[in-house]
């Protein structure tokens, strides 16, 4: 390795440090590889980790036994191909931030003459657009209130329809289809809409007068929609007393952490005022932590070409190498110079502060230890690389090789992650080119949604197999655990809590009793996809059946329609199918009922 190291180029680029056996351990990057590398070394007399380096990359050091590197034509291409490695490779020793969300706002587009408002998640193209926001919790309940509260036109479908609808009957609407409204009218009723949103005590203090009308009124369920609707707008934002009316537009983001995990807190503040505010927790293996890697993840998790809006200016809470780097490319993705700073005096070191506290706040509360015990015990058992805080469980469902689909749920840090479960439609035929694809499929994401701790699969030990031949070929470093179910009547067994399923890893085989903890708690995470599983197969079964009744009313038969599911695959290939595709498997009348000569 040290004739390597003597000669990398003194170009940007990321560098790759594997252990013995081809795990990658760690992934950095550098505007001149050459030195960047050689300060982790002396080289001479032989090769040994430099010794002012921090406990926890001397340990690193001492496991690494390769070097790769890649080179790329500036620093900010090095910037996006890291992130982009450490989200999809997991390495051991870089932390790794599971939270890569994309925050949703609320837009309208004023070039509509009765324009309305919507959610978004990405930039919508247009010349008068206006974004509200980001509001990482709560913004469904936001669009929600303002069309239960203000007459604005309620559907995408009214202006087409020409006709007053049922919203105008219950006073949802002014029905601006029939002319009932005008133009300049149904302006100040946005104009009142528009600041609600700025100031959602106008919205809560409404839903509160509704809620006590509705209690009045004996309906009970709607108003307690209305109380659960106006607490949930009160808890978008940290509370603050601060003064920011000269901080225009500003993010703010810092990072706390203590010795096991750390926190990430987010402020939005627009126009002065703060709109929302988002946090997110992670874990790392102690040590001195380096912040300049959680600061650049997060910058660069949060803000992408499609982002609707990147403030001109970025708050940091501590200072951080490259920044101007980033800022560089920040830049380039919203078009407009964007100023990363790390401010020490004046009024924005106010907000910083906050920041601060509530990220000392929420460090300092108390983990769900819950699950925290049972982790640790499979993780022992199981001999585990790390305990398994997220975990992402693999099932499929079909009937007789016919509309085969995959699911995949996430667990994580105590708690069903529903936003993160995922749907497959499957072509393969069989369980295990079942799982197969499922789980490629899977991997091509890892880019999108970061890798979980542990893959928990329904099988044995063929599906483990499958699962580390995939992770494999694609470098990626995860734990998998397979469980299979007991054959001799295991619906019965598993609801009396006496299932004797099965727990495989890639060396072992383990019986535990149908009492374990450890047992009841992968049957819990196993049964929750296999219910997932079964409900998407469920309805994709009965869209295929209406399908099949469709094409059968327009004079298809049964065998014909077998012999076309047997060769398209699907009903969405038999209906994507051209003309003469269709007729060379039957005949030119079938064709023509499929698909019309136009």
């Amino acid at each position: 390795m040290q004739s390597i190291i003597r000669s990398l180029p003194k170009k940007p680029g990321i560098y790759q440090y594997l252990d013995r056996s081809g795990r990658l351990l760690y992934v950095g990057k550098a505007k001149n590889l050459k030195n960047r590398v050689k300060s982790y070394w002396r080289l001479t007399p032989e090769l040994t980790p430099n010794p002012i380096l921090s406990q926890r990359l001397q340990k690193m050091l001492g496991e690494v036994t390769s070097l790769e590197y890649i080179l790329v034509d500036s620093e900010e291409d090095a910037l996006i191909l890291e992130n982009s490695l450490i989200k999809q490779l997991k390495p051991k020793y870089n932390i790794l931030l599971r939270d890569d969300k994309t925050y949703p706002y609320i837009t309208i587009n004023y070039s509509e003459d009765f324009p309305r408002f919507e959610i978004t998640r990405k930039i919508i193209k247009g010349k008068n657009i206006k974004y509200y926001g980001p509001f990482p919790s709560g913004a469904k309940v936001l669009l929600d209130s303002l069309y239960e509260l203000y007459p604005l036109v309620q559907k995408k479908s009214c202006i087409k329809g020409g006709k007053a609808c049922l919203f105008y009957q219950i006073g949802k609407c002014l029905a601006p289809c029939e002319n009932k409204i005008d133009t300049t009218t149904y302006k100040k009723i946005i104009e009142k809409a528009t600041q609600s949103i700025e100031k959602r005590g106008i919205l809560t203090k409404a839903l509160n007068g509704k809620m006590a009308l509705l209690a009045q009124q004996e309906r009970f369920e709607e108003a307690a929609k209305m109380r659960d609707n106006a607490k949930m707008l009160n808890a978008l934002t940290i509370n603050s007393t601060l003064d920011l009316a000269a901080l225009e537009d500003h993010d703010v983001i810092t990072v706390d952490v203590d010795a096991t995990r750390g926190v990430i807190v987010k402020l939005f503040i627009r126009e002065g005022k703060l709109i929302s505010s988002d946090y997110s927790y992670f874990r790392h293996s102690g040590g001195e932590i380096d912040k300049n890697e959680i600061y650049s993840q997060a910058l660069l998790s949060s803000y992408k070409v499609t982002t609707p809006i990147i403030p001109k200016s970025i708050l940091l809470g501590d200072e951080i190498d490259e920044i101007d780097e980033i800022a560089t490319l920040l830049s380039k993705f919203a078009k407009k110079k964007v100023i990363l700073k790390s401010p020490k005096i004046g009024n924005k070191t106010k907000i910083i502060n906050l920041a601060k506290i509530n990220a000392k706040e929420l460090l300092s509360k108390k983990e769900n230890n819950t699950y925290e015990q049972i982790l640790k015990q499979i993780q022992e058992l199981c001999s585990l690389q790390e305990t398994p805080y997220t975990i992402e469980v693999f099932d499929t469902s079909h009937h007789q090789g016919e509309n085969s689909v995959g699911a995949m749920i996430v667990w994580s840090e105590g708690k069903w992650v529903k936003d993160r479960y995922r749907k497959y439609k499957l072509e393969a035929r069989d369980e295990y080119s079942q799982m197969r694809e499922m789980l490629q499929r899977r991997v091509v994401d890892f880019g999108e949604s970061v890798p979980p701790n542990l893959w928990l699969i329904d099988g044995g030990m063929a599906q483990i197999n499958i699962a580390k031949e995939i992770l494999d070929a694609a470098r990626v470093t995860i734990d998998i655990i397979s469980i299979a179910k007991e054959k001799l009547d295991a619906k019965a067994h598993r609801s009396k809590g006496a299932a004797k399923d099965k727990i495989y890893t890639s060396g072992e085989k383990f019986d535990l009793l149908p009492s374990d903890k450890r047992l009841q708690f992968l049957q819990l995470l196993r049964d929750e996809a296999h219910r997932f599983a079964v409900t998407y197969h469920q309805n994709t079964k009965k869209r295929a059946m209406m399908q099949g009744e469709l094409l059968e009313k327009k004079g298809i038969g049964k065998a014909t329609l077998k012999k076309l599911l047997l060769h398209f695959g699907s009903f969405e290939a038999i209906h994507s199918a051209t003309f003469e595709e269709l007729q060379e498997i039957t005949n030119e009348k079938i064709a023509c009922i499929i698909r019309p000569k136009t």
